[in-house]
Parts: structure tokens; sequence; C-alpha cells
């Protein structure tokens, strides 16, 4: 078979080298392209493939639909919004991602965004460097807040349980029930917004929860609470989001993700809110969750060359 690697995954040379020679000796053709998000590029580069391999990259359901050999999709992350997965479905393609590689390495991030905002990092680094001290810019502990989170998977339960250590209540909404002794008490998303010192998000990107963050629910949250977003950019409103920082509705915000992948242009607007950090879609990136991630990849696809497909979509 012909497996097209469609970017970079974020490992050594020696590591793809390792599993692309098991793959070759296996009688198989592994191909590995850097990424290039032109779409008549992609159609050129997976039309005769038998399995692609994509990691965030947005896929166009056109390249789908030029590759008539295309058996299996390999998605290196563990949201799937990106690729075009009904078309896949309508041509019988099976589709497969990376779950669970980036749990602790988001989880990690998100508690380091609460702090930064509570204790002022941002600002006081800015003080410092011009000379000056933390005058007017104490901060808060987060050792006694509330945190509510809201989609309790794999990465909300991690962010509660690492929350839990440093002495937090810990309340989530979920759409099924909570079986885990990390969340304190499971509550409707009303209840969350305005109950909450913190308000983190971990949903997946679904018709349900596209713009479930907006005008009405920013209104419900404590004018000192803060939101985290380390989960997708459309789960949130921008522009509501925009008008609550500007307005004092909410304390700040630190956002990791956006409507759109970063580079971001320079006059988006939540890069000139008060309140706010912004980090280029890191939360998922680190040496050891790259590795983890390359990991389940490719098992998933020596998996499914067996016939025995795993983290099934």
């Amino acid at each position: 078979m012909k497996i097209v690697l469609l970017e970079e995954l974020g490992v050594s040379n020696s590591t793809l080298e390792k599993y692309s020679k098991k793959l070759e000796e296996m009688g198989h053709t592994f191909i590995s392209y850097k990424k290039d998000t032109d779409i008549n590029t992609q159609i050129e580069r997976v039309k005769d493939a038998d399995v692609l391999i994509i990691a965030n990259m947005p896929l166009d359901k056109k390249v789908i639909e030029n590759a008539d050999k295309l058996k299996f999709i390999d998605v290196a992350f563990t949201g799937v919004d990106h690729i075009p997965v009904e078309k896949a479905k309508e041509k019988n393609i099976a589709i497969s991602n990376a779950s669970g590689y980036a749990t602790q390495a988001v989880a990690e991030l998100c508690v380091s965004l609460m702090i930064q905002l509570f204790r002022k990092i941002k600002e006081n680094e800015e003080s410092c460097r011009k000379g000056g001290t933390k005058e007017g810019l104490i901060g808060n502990l987060l050792c006694g807040k509330t945190v509510g989170i809201i989609g309790a998977g794999k990465i909300g339960k991690k962010v509660a349980y690492l929350c839990k250590a440093f002495g937090c209540k810990v309340i989530a909404y979920n759409r099924s029930m909570i079986q885990d002794g990390s969340i304190d008490k499971q509550v409707e998303l009303e209840e969350l917004l305005k109950s909450s010192d913190i308000v983190s998000l971990h949903c997946p990107l679904t018709p349900e929860t596209k713009g479930m963050i907006g005008e009405k629910e920013l209104a419900l949250m404590k004018k000192t609470a803060i939101l985290i977003n380390t989960a997708r950019g459309d789960v949130v409103k921008s522009s509501d989001l925009v008008e609550a920082l500007q307005k004092g509705i909410i304390s700040g915000v630190a956002c990791d993700v956006f409507e759109k992948e970063p580079p971001l242009p320079l006059d988006y607007p939540l890069l000139h809110t008060p309140n706010t950090i912004v980090t280029p879609h890191i939360a998922f990136s680190s040496v050891e969750s790259m590795e983890e991630r390359a990991e389940i990849v490719f098992d998933n696809l020596f998996s499914w060359l067996e016939g025995k497909q795993k983290n099934i979509i």
C-alpha cells in the first residue's frame, strides 16, 4: 500500500525512520511531505494513496473526492473537525484519531494559564522589564477557587485532578454522567457559570458546542472570573468575548485556540483586549507528547493493516 504522511509530526528523523523502515519491510511505500495548505498540492499528493496520515492541517473534501484508492485516514490529533468526516464515510474510508496523546500537556498548560492570569504574570513581567515593581499588580491564589470544567473527558478530568492538588473545588458540566473522583459535583451549565471563579473549556467542537459560550453565558459569570480556552476557538463567540473583556463583564481570558489556526492577523481583536493571554495553539505540543502521538498514530496504522482498527471515529 502507498502510505502518505501529509505534514510533519514534530518528531525526530530517527523516530520517523524507525516506523517507515518497518512499513517498507512489510512491503509498503511510505512518503512524507512537508506541510502545504494548498488544496491542489494536497490533491496531487493524496490522489493515489491508500492511507493518509495528517495532523491538524485542514483537509478539504475535494482531496477525498479525488483520492479513489484511499481506505484509511490516520489522524495525528484528538479532534477531527478539520477532516471531512461525512465525505469519508460516504466513500467507506476508515478514520482513527490519536486519542489521549496530549492529555498531560494540555492539562499542564491550562493550569499554568490559570496561575498566570491570577498572579498577573504578564503585567508584572512587563513592569519588571521597564524597571518597575509589583505596585498595583498583586494577584490571587489558585488555592480555594472553584474551577468549572466544561467537558469532563480525559483532559477535563486531568485538569480537575491538578486543580484539586492546588486546593480547588471542582465542578463540571458534561453531557453524560461523570463517574470520577476528580469532580466534586456535576452541575448544569448555568450553575457552573454562576458559581465558578475559573471556567475551563474542554469540550469537542460539534454542532451543539459551536458558539455555546456567548453574550448570555458570559453575563452569567462572576465579574472576577476568568475563562480558559484550550479546546476549540469556535466553542466561544469571539466578538461576544471581546465585548465582555472590554466592558469588564469577566476579569480575564487565556486562549490557546481561535476560529482559525495562527498566525493571526495583527488586527485580530483578542490580541488587543485587556487581561488577555494568547498562545498560538501550543497546548498539545511538547517533546514528550509529540513522541507519544507518533507512537499512537503508527500503532493505529499497524493495527488497521492487520484488520484490527483502533481509536475508531
